[in-house]
This record gives C-alpha cells, sequence and structure tokens, in this order.
C-alpha cells in the first residue's frame, strides 16, 4: 500500500488508524515496542479494551538479559539502551494488569525485520545493520491472496511465537 524510506516518516496517524481499525487480531513483534507507548496516548487502555472485545494481543519481543540484546546495545551505541526499550514496554504491559487475550513471548530471532499485524494489514521494518528501528524502511501491507507478501510475513511471525518463551505479565 505504501513504503517508507523510514520508519519515522510513516505519520502518527496512519497508526494510530490501524490499531483503532483492528478488531481481531493485533501482533506487534518488534525487537522492542517501546516507541509504541510513547507515540500513542493510552494505548494500554485502548488494547485493554480490544481484547476484552475478543482481539488477540500479542507482544514479540527481545529478551533484555540476551547476548543478542547485549550484542545490539554495542552496535547501536546510545544512552537509551536496547534491554531499556524492552523493560518500557514490559513496564506497560505489566501496568495493563491481567487482561485476557493479551500475550508476551520472548524471542531474539526477529532483531533485524519488525513485523506489526492489525487484521488484514501489516507494518514491516527490515532493519538496516547499524541503524535504529526509526531509521530503517517500512512497507505497509494488505493481505490481498494466499501465500502472498502478508502471509509469508505472517508466517514467519506464527513461527517465531511458538519458539517464544512466554513473559509472566
Amino acid at each position: 500500500m505504501a513504503a517508507y524510506p523510514f520508519r519515522s516518516a510513516a505519520p502518527t496517524s496512519l497508526w494510530a488508524s490501524l490499531i483503532d481499525g483492528a478488531s481481531q487480531n493485533l501482533t506487534f513483534a518488534g525487537y522492542t515496542n517501546y516507541f509504541l507507548w510513547q507515540q500513542h496516548p493510552r494505548l494500554g487502555a485502548r488494547l485493554a479494551s480490544k481484547a476484552k472485545l475478543g482481539a488477540r494481543i500479542r507482544f514479540l519481543v527481545g529478551d533484555p538479559e540476551s547476548e543478542v540484546t547485549t550484542k545490539r546495545e554495542e552496535v547501536e551505541g546510545v544512552p537509551l539502551t536496547v534491554s531499556t526499550r524492552i523493560k518500557i514496554t514490559l513496564d506497560a504491559l505489566t501496568k495493563m494488569g491481567p487482561c485476557d487475550g493479551v500475550e508476551a513471548r520472548f524471542s531474539d530471532q526477529h532483531i533485524a525485520l519488525s513485523v506489526f499485524m492489525f487484521d488484514d494489514q501489516m507494518l514491516v521494518t527490515p532493519h538496516i545493520a547499524s541503524l535504529l528501528g526509526d531509521e530503517s524502511p517500512m512497507l505497509h501491507l494488505r493481505r490481498l491472496e494466499d501465500d502472498g507478501l502478508y502471509d509469508r510475513f505472517a508466517g514467519h511471525v506464527a513461527a517465531l511465537w511458538e519458539e517464544g518463551r512466554p513473559v509472566e505479565l
């Protein structure tokens, strides 16, 4: 549907419309996902409301204690570390309280590819080696056919989810 040279070039309104418009499945498979909590007021309450109406909300994040995370922090070399950004997401999810339909898992295998799914649309960010996520390009995709781009990325996330380790919220 669209391509952006930087994830940060996509309007916040696009993210908001995808989050608010999804009613069945919302998957946030970004390594930290922390920017979501910074850019979207009351995100926790919005997601909890969707979950109460039957939506499945999933967060796939990196393990803040893993070797993969530590190595990425060395590459980025920024004060707001990868582990801190992951902990921001974990803290926000914990503050939502127990909520049926909201789950989180750890996986270190998506360090170079973020996939955010909203029913039949998704945002995909292939991370460029030394850049932060918001500096990498992003694609806005819609599911059009079986085994198309959407299904291939969705299958990738499903496999990572199955292999992931549950996060206690």
